[in-house]
């Protein structure tokens, strides 16, 4: 008998209610009761992260699933509605969206079609790349560990992209929602027409078929009915190569959002909140005074004659003090550069890259024999061009007000640094007095900009004026700015007022001098994702339902132990383009647990397209050996590759101390002399429960690949053919075993095992020595010397 052999074993202090192999490596992703996302690896199922619930993205998850390329993790949250994308490396969110309905499901699929369009393609990917200049890495200094975006450096971001082949993420959830997300990030297909609470999905690896089964509850009181849904997906498989590029340009522009968005962040942390506590201190001292004049005429005196009054004077050298007035000008000057760089270094190129993908999209767009039919709209993408020339304006404005601030800023301060230093009577430098007549002037027009009284904005959150004219431009509202920039004697503004032809011409992108950059990013955004909202919408109403096929009634009421999985299962075989479902009939015939086997083109079918199977004694095979009656229940199930299902097994007439049984179950047992097989001939009018009598029924009797879980009420099962795994978890949900499964004995497992050390090194297997050394360093604080170890295996990391 094969050992199964048992690598770990642990007691969770949480009950799990997700657990998902990653495709590519030894790990394994759990969710949790309370919400937390934790990360294991496979040797001792030693933990490797944890993400703990997030008031910013929510705390009951509901789905997991892992990119093909095992990179990316994505789960699903019900109380907030999103889907967030965490990096595999550390437990960080790379991208989050909102969905309208809580997920139930998630599937993420890889497409294996190949031709000569499609290779020429994936060839041509790293075009952009020599065009375009490499986006620079946002600061590290700036920490946003408190919110869900925590990036410090822009590659992390350029993970979301992945591999150029089409990769698709599909979501089911209740009330019929199933929408398709090209490489997990944009949407391409919602899908209408399905009823009912989404259980399982699989999209076929030539995006042919899509397979679903949901469990629809007509009423409160009634009991809920299982449903197979066979949806005809063709468009997208004889467009192949059109969505591939299409979505490849979507996942570009997603990117370049985020990216803008997080540079913005990093923008608004730069403004600091010491320029606050200077306008809230001129503002209290507004209020206070008692003298009839202005603040502008009190420090214009001030400036002309060198005399301040007796309150200036006090809010200067007892609230705001010499020191603090120093320390003021270099947080000020600091922040300004700071927020001047990330502007021309990551606002201009993250949108000019955005003005070339959405370019290129538009040009897509005009291939009307190629592209019209997947939604692409010319007149939407040219809206968004638009908009996105929007924002650079906005931008560029942003950089003047900055310049003309900080020349102002470095006058007002130098000379009001003075002033303080005369009023304390201490020694001035005879450099620090020389003062020019156009530092006065640059004086002169900070306190007329800054200080002048605007009765408009008394009403206005308590303003009395403005203090500081960058930080209006960042702060995220949709309130006009305080201090518009002034367009008055500007030439070229003017005479596009008086101009009527070209004030609404295409050629030139609209200006909004009353709005903030936050403003006008939120509205670029809108117009970008309303634009591609249009080929989901399109090739969504292309799919159509080719099999209906109601299965059996699910269980009234929930037992105590709460189900992980409900089956039935779903599995894609790549190689014979086949759908496999798993399930079991709940009140009607809970010992067999029934295949279905359908093509993937709607307008085939498979023979022989559904078998029962029920598991003979094989622990004694003396006993009820000739028995037509099942002896084992299938409790679990799932399919371990393409000829293989591993199952949990519990005994019929299971008594206390009886232990439950681990099995791989070869699908050749089951798929024998198929032409003498009884064909089963579906009654579409009624249920597959009310007809599973006539079901074709072959009983297993397993010879070898088995094993009994001692001491374990085992319950679920999670596996992984390509890693040879399996994680079986406890009916109370916090007890887990994890397996080998391949292994023949000890003395030949050693053996393969050093066989394999030495094909692993060539083969990639690096990547697992970097995660295991980058949390190795992010726990224990790891030296410096084992973060060079790590960066010298990032090349074998992204083969």
């Amino acid at each position: 008998m094969p050992a199964f052999r048992q690598v770990g074993e642990k007691q969770l202090p949480q009950e799990i209610i997700f657990m998902a192999w990653s495709p590519k490596r030894d790990l394994i992703a759990l969710a949790n009761k309370v919400g937390e996302v934790l990360l294991h690896r496979l040797a001792n199922f030693q933990r490797v992260w944890s993400l703990p619930p997030n008031e910013n993205t929510g705390k009951e998850v509901t789905a997991l699933a892992w990119r093909p390329d095992g990179k990316i993790l994505a789960f699903g949250l019900a109380d907030t509605k999103r889907v967030i994308l965490c990096d595999v490396e550390k437990p960080e969110s790379l991208h989050s969206f909102s969905v309208d309905a809580p997920i139930t499901y998630m599937h993420w699929m890889e497409v294996t079609e190949e031709s000569s369009v499609l290779t020429s393609f994936y060839n041509a990917e790293d075009e952009s790349n020599l065009l375009l200049p490499k986006l620079p890495a946002l600061p590290k200094n700036y920490s946003t560990s408190a919110k869900i975006f925590s990036e410090e450096k822009s590659d992390e971001i350029m993970k979301l992209l992945g591999d150029v082949r089409l990769n698709a993420l599909v979501l089911g959830g209740s009330s019929g929602f199933i929408e398709v997300y090209a490489y997990g990030m944009y949407k391409i297909a919602t899908v209408i027409g399905v009823a009912g609470s989404c259980l399982g999905l699989c999209f076929s690896s030539d995006l042919k078929s899509l397979s679903v089964i949901t469990e629809v509850q007509v009423s409160p009181d009634s009991v809920p009915e299982i449903t197979y849904f066979q949806l005809d997906t063709s468009l997208l498989s004889v467009y192949l190569p059109e969505v591939t590029r299409m979505a490849r340009k979507f996942t570009h522009i997603s990117t370049l959002l985020q990216y803008i968005k997080l540079s913005l962040t990093c923008m608004c942390e730069a403004w600091e909140e010491i320029l606050m506590q200077m306008d809230s201190r001129l503002t209290k001292f507004v209020q206070e005074k008692n003298t009839t004049t202005s603040v502008q005429d009190e420090f214009m005196q001030l400036l002309l004659w060198g005399k301040a009054s007796l309150e200036l004077q006090a809010l200067l050298m007892n609230q705001l003090t010499v020191k603090g007035l120093k320390k003021l000008g270099q947080s000020i000057e600091s922040s300004y550069s700071s927020i001047q760089k990330l502007v021309i270094s990551h606002l201009q190129s993250g949108s000019e890259a955005l003005l070339y993908h959405l370019s290129e999209l538009k040009g897509m767009a005009s291939w009307k024999q190629k592209y019209e039919s997947l939604g692409l709209d010319a007149a939407g993408i040219e809206d968004a061009i638009t908009a996105v020339g929007s924002f650079i304006l906005k931008a560029n404005e942003l950089l003047q007000v900055i310049d003309s601030s900080m020349k102002n800023f470095k006058a007002f301060f130098r000379w009001l640094y003075v002033a303080m230093l005369r009023m304390s009577e201490d020694h001035v430098l005879p450099e620090l007095n020389k003062m020019t007549q156009k530092d006065i002037t640059f004086v002169a027009d900070f306190l007329t900009e800054h200080f002048n009284e605007a009765p408009e904005l008394y009403n206005r959150k308590g303003k009395y004026f403005n203090v500081e004219r960058v930080g209006q431009y960042l702060k995220d509202e949709d309130d006009d700015l305080v201090s518009p920039p002034n367009t008055e004697g500007n030439q070229w503004f003017n005479f596009l007022q008086n101009s009527t032809h070209l004030k609404e011409s295409p050629l030139l992108f609209p200006y909004y001098p009353q709005k903030s950059l936050h403003f006008v990013k939120r509205r670029m955004e809108g117009i970008i994702d309303q634009c591609l909202q249009k080929p989901a919408d399109v090739i969504g109403k292309s799919v159509h339902q080719a099999v209906c096929m109601p299965l059996y009634k699910g269980s009234k009421s929930e037992d105590s132990t709460p189900r992980l999985f409900k089956l039935p299962f779903m599995w894609n075989d790549k190689s014979s383009n086949l759908h496999y479902v798993l399930f079991t009939m709940l009140e009607s015939s809970l010992s067999k647990i029934y295949i279905l086997r359908r093509h993937t083109d709607v307008s085939r079918s498979a023979a022989n397209g559904l078998l029962a199977v029920d598991f003979g004694n094989f622990l004694n095979n003396s006993i009820n050996e000739s028995s037509d009656t099942s002896f084992y229940s299938c409790i679990d199930a799932h399919f371990y590759d393409d000829e293989t299902i591993t199952v949990v097994l519990k005994e019929n007439a299971e008594q206390e101390g009886k232990e439950r049984i681990l099995a791989q179950l070869p699908l050749s047992s089951v798929y024998v002399d198929e032409d003498q097989e009884r064909e089963f001939i579906l009654n579409s009018s009624k249920r597959l429960d009310e007809q599973s009598d006539d079901i074709p029924t072959r009983t297993i009797f397993l010879e070898s690949q088995w094993r009994v879980l001692e001491n374990m009420k085992a319950q679920y099962v999670a596996v992984n053919g390509i890693r040879k795994v399996s994680c079986v978890l406890s009916s109370n949900l916090r007890h887990v075993r994890v397996f080998e499964m391949d292994v023949e004995d000890d003395g030949e497992a050693e053996e393969e095992e050093e066989e394999e050390e030495t094909t692993q090194i060539v083969g990639g297997e690096h990547e697992e020595l970097n995660l295991s050394a980058v949390n190795h360093s992010s726990v224990c604080g790891g030296s410096a010397e084992l973060a060079d170890e790590t960066e010298e295996h990032e090349s074998s990391l992204d083969s």
